[in-house]
């Protein structure tokens, strides 16, 4: 059984990575730090601290959560492999490619395993439409439609501000990118057609467009907003037919959710998935990869990969490369 240790109490670590180590078989949720001992304690660890390098110095601690803003991973997750623990970080990992890059040839050094937690991931929805459009049940893939619209953060949120890695296209822009690649087989593309809007001129980006265009001649459209209106879309349509998600597209796992196979315009394949936790089949993978066992955890590759576009995009529209 592996010690986790969780790096900030935020809204994520108290109502989803906290309930899935508690629950998942072989975690233990030890020890929190966080500037708010009550947030930390609400989430029921043996010990809390008040700050992060007193948890990296607990010999007890295996693997380390990190919660924080986008802005503070690349040093927690380097702080925390420097001590010897293992690394499981809120996606984005890094706000650049280098960033990333520096991060995996620090897991590589201290020799422990680093993970992207990409949550949704681990849903058999999207490990499943991966493997259907591998399998070519439609075809070669021509175009993708993925388009994720979120709430707009509330006064004061980090994801207002730049210089903390804000903006939608880091937030919900991940996801809709991220199936974007899996959809062409983690091909690297050629990032076009950028546009983005902010919600004042010195803030992060609240909305993002762009155009992607595979080596296979494949091309995407996607979009992300965080200015208020709920909507998740996925579409990959194939030289045989299409496979789409019923909404949410990205973050299903509270409830219900479907996957339709299309062709010749007609539904021919309708597949269900029950409501499932996809942060505690994360944590549970995570649990068997420590100890040794056949576990899926998502390639450090394809983190780089979804790195390089976000890279790309923010270049086009003259937003500084993030660290």
């Amino acid at each position: 059984m592996a010690n986790w240790g969780f790096l900030g109490a935020g809204s994520i670590a108290e109502s989803s990575l906290g309930p899935a180590v508690r629950s998942g078989q072989g975690a233990h949720l030890y020890a929190v730090a966080s500037r708010s001992t009550q947030r930390a304690w609400s989430l029921t660890p043996e010990k809390v601290y008040t700050n992060y390098p007193d948890l990296l110095a607990d010999p007890a601690v295996d693997i380390v959560y990190v919660a924080l803003h986008n802005a503070a991973h690349r040093e927690w997750v380097e702080a925390a492999l420097a001590a010897g623990k293992h690394v499981l970080c809120e996606k984005p990992l890094g706000l650049s490619a280098t960033g990333v890059d520096a991060m995996i040839r620090a897991a590589q050094a201290a020799d422990r395993l680093l993970v992207e937690a990409a949550w949704n991931r681990w849903h058999p929805r999207t490990q499943e439409l991966e493997s259907l459009v591998a399998s070519g049940a439609i075809g070669q893939a021509v175009h993708v439609t993925s388009r994720f619209r979120g709430l707009a953060p509330a006064a004061g949120n980090y994801r207002l501000d730049s210089a903390l890695g804000g903006g939608a296209l880091y937030d919900v822009g991940y996801y809709a990118i991220s199936a974007t690649l899996a959809a062409f087989g983690w091909r690297t593309p050629r990032v076009e057609r950028v546009k983005h809007q902010r919600w004042t001129p010195t803030s992060a980006d609240s909305s993002l467009t762009m155009t992607l265009t595979f080596p296979c001649g494949g091309t995407a459209d996607i979009e992300c907003s965080l200015t208020g209106t709920l909507e998740e879309e996925f579409t990959v349509r194939g030289t045989d037919g299409a496979i789409s998600l019923s909404s949410p597209a990205f973050t299903a796992g509270v409830q219900p959710s479907r996957l339709d196979v299309t062709k010749d315009g007609c539904t021919t394949d309708v597949r269900h998935y029950p409501a499932v936790d996809p942060y505690r089949l994360m944590v549970e993978d995570i649990e068997r990869s420590l100890a040794g066992g056949t576990a899926y955890v998502m390639p450090l590759r394809q983190t780089r990969l979804i790195a390089q576009v976000i890279d790309a995009a923010r270049t086009v529209i003259g937003f500084p490369p993030g660290r």
